[in-house]
């Protein structure tokens, strides 16, 4: 998931300062909780269907191919030297005496049986699931583009927006691909009126986006902690 933490408000100086401890005390956590409504736009008919961006997952592949092809080279190079009239190496030949002689239920086998299962679970996992959970897609309106949009970059973007609503003092951002969670401190005006234009603001933030999926977006705003 993306952090951002925005700077201090108008009355801090110029620089960028930390964001500060907040404790809050449970009443302004209830006063503070918003789920607000955000609908995302609607699909254009013309809008091509965007889809999520896959991983080429060059290490995991690239593993995988040196391994196959060095047993598979191995195998033939052992399997063309015994019908040369050579013996076959050792390793081959105790595999296969361990393979005929050991039960089914000895540990060693459970074990190494395990592991195959665990290996081949994880390469169908890989090839079937797209990867780049930080890249969210964006809504393309031409079948030949295609946009993304990390999700640190849009975190930092809606992080300025709420900085610009009056009172906020410090924002923290986490988004996801189905959410995105605001954690804002306010030293002024009324908590209720902050939140409502926080959620305003984003929401057309996320909007502005150009997300294809609209993640849902929670507010929750509170006093800074007493300090000392």
């Amino acid at each position: 998931m993306s952090e951002a933490q925005g700077p201090q408000g108008a009355g801090g100086g110029g620089g960028t300062q930390p964001l500060p401890v907040v404790e809050r005390a449970e009443s302004e956590l209830d006063q503070s909780a918003s789920a607000a409504a955000y609908d995302p736009p609607p699909t254009l008919a013309d809008e091509t269907r965007a889809t999520r961006f896959w991983s080429p997952r060059r290490v995991p592949a690239t593993v995988l191919a040196l391994l196959v092809l060095g047993g598979a080279g191995l195998l033939l190079y052992d399997v063309a030297a015994v019908r040369a009239g050579h013996h076959a190496m050792g390793w081959r030949r105790d595999l296969a005496r361990e393979l005929s002689e050991r039960p089914l239920d000895d540990t060693a086998v459970l074990v190494g049986a395990g592991v195959a299962v665990a290996a081949g679970l994880w390469l169908i996992v890989l090839a079937a699931t797209p990867g780049l959970r930080a890249v969210l897609a964006m809504r393309r309106g031409d079948a030949d583009v295609r946009a993304g949009l990390h999700r640190g970059a849009a975190a930092t973007v809606l992080r300025d927006r709420a900085m610009d609503v009056s009172g906020v003092q410090s924002v923290r951002v986490r988004m996801t691909r189905s959410k995105v969670d605001v954690r804002a401190v306010s030293h002024f005006r009324e908590l209720d009126d902050v939140r409502s234009d926080l959620d305003a603001t984003l929401a057309d933030g996320i909007r502005d986006l150009g997300l294809a999926r609209g993640p849902a977006l929670s507010v929750r705003v509170a006093r800074p902690g007493r300090k000392g």
